[in-house]
């Protein structure tokens, strides 16, 4: 009996850390990917509860978010628009996709290829481009954005940073 004590103890607690995982698991139902956007305009996301496609990180802000939606309705979601940018380097349909961006001056999602980039802000996973409506000095387009995440001239490249930064 003295024996059988410690083992039933660890199996007790094996069940509760599984019962656990398993509660957790069922509440929190990530979406990764949102199907049958017809209407190919952003979704409401419910923050804490969508998934960055290319870094698998929560979205915890709107802020810097980006939604992308393919011709068939899928729509993909990223917290980051680096994030974003190395997703859009790898699909088959560029030209096709309908990409929204929330912006920092008007807080609001609008279309990525009209929005104006800034490259040095913090941003949620270090990439630096931050998204605005009204064009302001020192900002660039989406095309030249998308090229320069291409190339790697981003906010974690340290010769890039201290470049952007005057440093």
């Amino acid at each position: 009996m003295k024996k059988a004590l410690p083992i039933l103890t660890i199996l007790i607690f094996i069940g509760i850390i599984i019962g656990i995982f398993l509660s957790m698991s069922s509440q929190k139902q990530m979406v990764v990917i949102y199907e049958n956007n017809h209407k190919h305009k952003p979704v409401d996301i419910k923050l804490s509860h969508f998934q960055d496609t290319q870094c698998g990180m929560t979205l915890s802000k709107l802020e810097d978010s980006v939604q992308a939606i393919s011709p068939d309705g899928k729509t993909w979601f990223f917290d980051d628009i680096g994030c974003f940018a190395l997703w859009y380097k790898n699909i088959s349909f560029q030209k096709d996709v309908i990409i929204w961006v929330y912006t920092r001056d008007t807080k609001e999602y609008i279309r990525a290829r009209e929005a104006w980039y800034t490259q040095t802000d913090k941003t949620e996973m270090g990439y630096g481009f931050a998204s605005h409506k009204i064009k302001k000095e020192k900002m660039i387009s989406f095309d030249d954005m998308i090229l320069k995440m291409f190339r790697g001239e981003n906010m974690k490249n340290p010769l890039i940073r201290k470049k952007l930064l005057g440093y």
